[in-house]
């Protein structure tokens, strides 16, 4: 459990943060420069707030009230930054262990239990100048892990890797999500990464947190986009695969009530649980059931709010067997498609516009 309520200064203006997050990944989202990382930072002990309360675990590590401060090494905070920042004079193992030493903490997880969680067991000889970005990363998760932190703060860990190693390394940290089993605090400007593993998602924007909660229901909200920006929209849906089939190597992902989305991935089998992010730009509307059309998905659901920006787009949010949907589309197509709360309608997703660094495989 993690709880924050704490206020302080970040440059030209007042920083201001409640929130509270479970065993799993708690999301600190925004744009460059809204206060994510200073906020990560009071939680680590590396930056004293003003004033509030932070609690890790059932400990109080801040509570300016009562005059209590924890220094970091107190807190028991495993780190990973952008930057793996390894030994480089010593080999991965070594670097793997040095935490533990140094900190002379009790190994609560076992050396081999975090290599073969982090895939790095053909690694261990090796020094940081031979290891890919992707490689050092994974290192530094699993230096983090074996400090027997009760909490991981990861601050932009994928920011410094291109798409290719980003794909690499998000699987790894699905395991760590699943398996690790204490508060991940995990600080990004990048919705898929975030989509595809938190929980809960607080929006941080000038230094304030505008809203905190289920990352499926803080996705679905349309008066975010200036904090969010317009390209992330989306929404989230779960779902289980039903089918996988192995002639044209697509995976049907039953999302309830019977509707399915088809999505490209041969590797998934009858079973696995899914997440699976939906961008709103991806996302067409019809008010019959198109027939004849390349795109396999479409949906039937129900328009929940129609949102008339300024400018030429509207956002309409649909429920669709219980989950919620997000469209992009023109004002335009809005208005001559009559739209309306309470309006059936048809939804349309390109499988091929559902990427693999957009799903989770949610089974543990």
């Amino acid at each position: 459990m993690l709880e924050v309520d704490v206020t302080g200064t970040l440059g030209a203006f007042d920083l201001d943060a409640h929130f509270s997050g479970g065993a799993g990944v708690t999301a600190l989202f925004g744009q460059s420069g809204a206060g994510k990382t200073t906020i990560a930072n009071m939680i680590a002990g590396l930056v004293r707030p003003a004033r509030g309360r932070i609690v890790i675990q059932d400990q109080v590590v801040f509570d300016s009230a009562r005059g209590i401060d924890l220094p970091s090494r107190a807190r028991r905070v495993g780190q990973v930054f952008q930057d793996a920042r390894l030994f480089p004079h010593l080999s991965v193992a070594s670097n793997l262990t040095f935490a533990r030493w140094a900190g002379g903490r009790a190994a609560t997880r076992s050396l081999d239990e975090v290599v073969e969680l982090l895939g790095i067991g053909h690694l261990l000889k090796r020094k940081p100048a031979h290891l890919s970005g992707g490689e050092r990363q994974r290192v530094a998760i699993g230096r983090a892990l074996l400090s027997d932190p009760q909490v991981l703060v990861m601050d932009e860990p994928l920011a410094s890797l291109d798409q290719g190693r980003k794909a690499d390394i998000l699987p790894y940290l699905d395991r760590v999500r699943q398996e690790a089993n204490i508060p991940i605090v995990y600080v990004s400007h990048a919705m898929e990464e975030v989509a595809r593993l938190a929980e809960t998602l607080v929006i941080v924007s000038a230094g304030r947190v505008l809203a905190h909660g289920p990352v499926a229901d803080i996705m679905a909200r349309v008066d975010l986009g200036s904090a969010t920006g317009r390209h992330e929209a989306g929404a989230l849906v779960e779902g289980t695969v039903s089918l996988a089939d192995e002639t044209w190597g697509l995976a049907h992902v039953d999302i309830g009530a019977g509707q399915v989305i088809q999505i490209p991935d041969p590797s998934l089998k009858a079973g696995d649980q899914m997440r699976l992010r939906i961008r709103a730009r991806d996302v067409a509307l019809a008010r019959e059931r198109p027939d004849g059309v390349s795109i396999r998905n479409i949906l039937q659901g129900e328009i929940m709010d129609v949102s008339l920006e300024t400018g030429p787009y509207a956002e309409v949010v649909c429920r669709v067997a219980d989950q919620t949907l997000r469209s992009r589309i023109t004002r335009a197509s809005a208005h001559d498609l009559a739209l309306a709360p309470g309006t059936p309608i048809f939804l349309m997703i390109k499988s091929v516009a559902i990427e693999r660094r957009q799903r989770a495989n949610l089974t543990a």
